[in-house]
């Protein structure tokens, strides 16, 4: 078989494969992801609804020439043209992240195949990484890099006041995108203002003031750029509430890659710092003899991993309303 024939194979083929089984044998469900990081992701995703019946088979969309990324598994999908034949169907599936797609409900025909077909899943939340940032799973997730226990502070009420500062600014720029105008504010523009910077423990507060400062300044601006849009940016802001983005939960939705690499994992390395070492001095001033104190701090050193290994692994979302909404999609495709 060609390769081109490989990158090609749709649904049928599944179909067929499938129908050729014994009657007793599982029914294979292939799931397309975008990227090496989601095989494992959308395993959580999927694994709760393979049973004696069927199972999932997650992986890339072509091992023939390593291409990646959501046009890659959405590629024929979006290709075909007019009555051609759909490659996705009962037994091929697409697991995508929703990215600004989902937001934009429709108005790019990629974004209008992603919401409306029944076989092209995506996170509701931006990205993966969204998932794994979820705010009260980060404590644990401090925990198992520190194995230290104690809550020196609260990731929920940051990313709720987090969320509610950058939530005008979120809706001007899905209203922008929605008709047209993000070169005039793009997903670029948006992170850079809503970059905490300089993030302390003690003091979460003066990051959050700065952004704060930003979002206001550039409300401002917009607000000077459109003097006309207030009805357009009223109805927007109603309508990304009702798809699932709340004031308090805005961070979610932000770009995935900005929210783990330049907002969570800089906070967690820092209240991971802290926690380590409040356990490392806990051993140092032990009642115990030297030797037992050493082979206590190298023990408890060699124990400690990596923030952003284990913030990958983090699965914390599992409870998380988006995370039910999408399991939903699956039970209602299978049923």
């Amino acid at each position: 078989m060609s390769s081109r024939l490989k990158d090609n194979i749709n649904s049928r083929y599944f179909e067929a494969a499938n129908a050729l089984k014994s009657k007793r044998a599982r029914r294979r469900i292939v799931a397309y992801v975008e990227a090496y990081d989601d095989i494992y992701f959308w395993r959580t995703v999927l694994s709760p609804f393979e049973d004696d019946t069927r199972y999932f088979e997650v992986m890339l969309p072509s091992k023939v020439n390593l291409t990646r990324g959501k046009k890659s598994v959405l590629m024929n999908f979006l290709e075909e043209k007019g009555d051609a034949e759909d490659p996705l169907g009962r037994d091929m599936i697409a697991c995508v992240d929703a990215d600004y797609d989902y937001l934009k409900q429709g108005v790019t025909e990629q974004s209008k195949k992603i919401i409306e077909s029944p076989y092209v899943f995506h996170t509701y939340v931006y990205a993966i990484e969204n998932y794994q940032c979820y705010a009260p799973s980060l404590h644990d997730v401090c925990v198992s890099v520190t194995l230290n226990d104690h809550r020196i502070f609260d990731f929920s009420d940051y990313f709720r006041e987090f969320s509610e500062a950058v939530f005008p600014l979120f809706v001007w720029n899905i209203m922008l995108y929605r008709n047209g105008h993000y070169g005039r504010f793009s997903i670029t523009d948006f992170n850079r203002i809503a970059d905490p910077g300089g993030f302390s423990v003690q003091h979460p507060e003066a990051s959050l003031q700065n952004v704060r400062r930003k979002v206001n300044s550039k409300v401002r601006d917009l607000q000077r750029q459109f003097p006309d849009a207030k009805d357009e940016y009223l109805a927007t802001k109603e309508d990304v509430k009702r798809l699932g983005v709340t004031p308090q939960t805005t961070y979610l939705y932000v770009q995935g890659h900005h929210l783990f690499d330049t907002v969570v994992a800089p906070i967690l390395n820092k209240v991971c710092n802290l926690l380590r070492q409040e356990r490392q001095n806990e051993i140092y001033h032990a009642q115990a003899h030297k030797t037992q104190k050493r082979n206590e701090m190298s023990c408890y050193e060699n124990s400690l991993q990596d923030v952003k290994v284990m913030l990958k692994k983090n699965t914390g979302y599992l409870q998380s309303e988006p995370f039910r909404r999408l399991q939903d999609d699956i039970r209602r495709y299978l049923g």
